[in-house]
C-alpha cells in the first residue's frame, strides 16, 4: 500500500491544474464539472462550466430553472440528456436530501444520470469516502501500469481494474488520489499510443513501459463503423426572423429548436415544398445550403438542403425568432450550427 499512492499525490500536488471547480470542491461544483466533462474537453468546458454555476449556484436553482433556460445554458456542449437528467436529480436532491447532494455513494448512485464514476469522483472528492472513480483515463493508466491485456471495453476487466485502484487507495484520502490518477491520465499516460514516460511518477513500476507495450495498451474493442444518415433542411427566414422547429420532447436533442429538418433522406426541392406546404408554408426558395456533417456517437447527419423566404405566422411547434432571440432565447443543437451560420439577415 502506498507504492502507487504516495508518488501519485505528491506529483499531483505538484502539477494539479488550477481549475475552478477544484477551487471550490463543493459536492454540486463537482457534479456540474464531472457531467459537463463526460463528453467534453476541459478547455472546452471551462466557459460552460464557469457560467453555468454563476446562473445556477446550487441543486434549488438547477431544480427550478425553466428547461427552455437550461438547455441554452447547455448549448454547445451537445448530449443534452446529460442536462436534462441532472435537473431530474437535482428536484430529487431538493425532495429527499434537504437540497444538498448525499455523502453516501448507493444514494448519489441512485440519482438520474449519475453512474459509478460520478457517483465515485463525488464521494471521494467532496465526501472523503472511499470510492472508486474509474473512467477511461484510469483504465488506461492501470493498464499500462500492470501490462495488461484485458480488454478494457468489456465489464470483467472494469471490474478487475477497479478492484486494483480500491487495492492502491489510501483510504484516508481517496479524493486526492482519484484525483491525481485522473489527472495523470489526462496530462501524462495520454491516449493513442504516446506515453509522457519520461515524466511519469510511475515509470519505475509500471510493468507496460519494462515489457516496451506502453504504446500498445490499453486493448478495446474497436467501436463500430458509425451509420451515415442523410438530413434534409430548410433554413427559411422572413420579415420576423428565421423559423425554427422544436423537437420532439423524447429522442435525439429533445425539445430543442432547429430549422426544418427530415431525418433519414436526401430530398429534392420539389419533395421538400411538397413536404411543407401540408403544414401550410408556401416558401421562395432561394438557392441550395452549403451542406455540412456532424459526427454523433452512433451516426452522422449529412445535412444539406435549401434557404428560401415566407411569410404569416408560424406553424403550430414553430417560432419565428429573430436574431436577439435566437442568442438569448432558443438552443439550437451544434448540429446545425454550420446550417444557422448561413443566415445573413438583411
Amino acid at each position: 500500500m502506498g507504492a502507487v499512492s504516495e508518488p501519485l499525490i505528491q506529483w499531483f500536488e505538484l502539477n494539479r491544474r488550477l481549475l475552478p471547480f477544484r477551487q471550490e470542491p463543493s459536492a454540486y461544483h463537482i457534479w456540474v464539472s464531472e457531467i459537463m466533462l463526460q463528453q467534453t474537453r476541459v478547455s472546452a468546458a471551462l466557459p460552460y462550466y464557469e457560467r453555468f454555476v454563476a446562473e445556477l449556484p446550487d441543486p434549488a436553482a438547477l431544480a427550478a430553472c425553466d428547461p427552455d433556460k437550461l438547455r441554452k445554458l447547455w448549448q454547445g456542449l451537445g448530449y443534452y440528456s446529460r442536462v436534462a437528467n441532472m435537473q431530474k436529480a437535482a428536484q430529487i436532491v431538493c425532495r429527499q436530501y434537504g437540497g444538498q447532494l448525499p455523502a453516501d455513494y448507493a444514494a448519489l448512485r441512485a440519482l438520474p444520470g449519475i453512474g459509478d464514476y460520478t457517483a465515485g469522483a463525488i464521494a471521494s472528492i467532496a465526501f472523503g469516502i472511499p470510492a472508486p472513480a474509474v473512467d477511461g483515463n484510469v483504465l488506461r493508466v492501470f493498464a499500462r501500469l500492470d501490462n495488461s491485456s484485458a480488454d478494457i471495453t468489456k465489464p470483467a476487466a472494469k471490474r478487475e481494474f477497479t478492484a486494483r485502484v480500491l487495492e492502491e487507495m489510501p483510504k484516508e484520502r481517496p479524493g486526492p488520489y482519484n484525483e491525481a490518477l485522473m489527472e495523470l491520465g489526462a496530462l501524462v499516460c495520454l491516449p493513442n499510443g504516446a506515453p509522457k514516460c519520461e515524466v511519469c511518477p510511475l515509470a519505475a513500476q509500471c510493468k507496460g513501459r519494462a515489457a516496451g507495450r506502453a504504446e500498445q495498451l490499453p486493448v478495446k474493442t474497436a467501436k463500430p463503423e458509425k451509420t451515415l444518415v442523410p438530413v434534409t433542411a430548410a433554413l427559411i427566414t422572413g420579415p420576423q426572423g428565421v423559423l425554427l422547429q422544436r423537437r420532439p420532447s423524447k429522442g435525439l436533442l429533445a425539445g430543442l429548436w432547429q430549422p426544418f429538418a427530415f431525418e433519414g433522406t436526401a430530398m429534392t426541392q420539389p419533395e421538400l415544398d411538397a413536404a411543407l406546404r401540408t403544414i401550410g408554408l408556401c416558401v421562395q426558395w432561394q438557392a441550395p445550403l452549403q451542406s455540412t456533417r456532424h459526427v454523433f456517437t452512433h451516426r452522422i447527419w449529412q445535412i444539406s438542403g435549401f434557404c428560401g423566404t415566407a411569410a404569416g405566422p408560424a406553424p403550430e411547434g414553430c417560432v419565428w425568432a429573430s436574431r436577439a432571440e435566437l442568442n438569448g432565447e432558443y438552443a439550437v443543437p451544434s448540429a446545425f450550427a454550420g446550417i444557422m451560420r448561413q443566415w445573413r439577415p438583411e
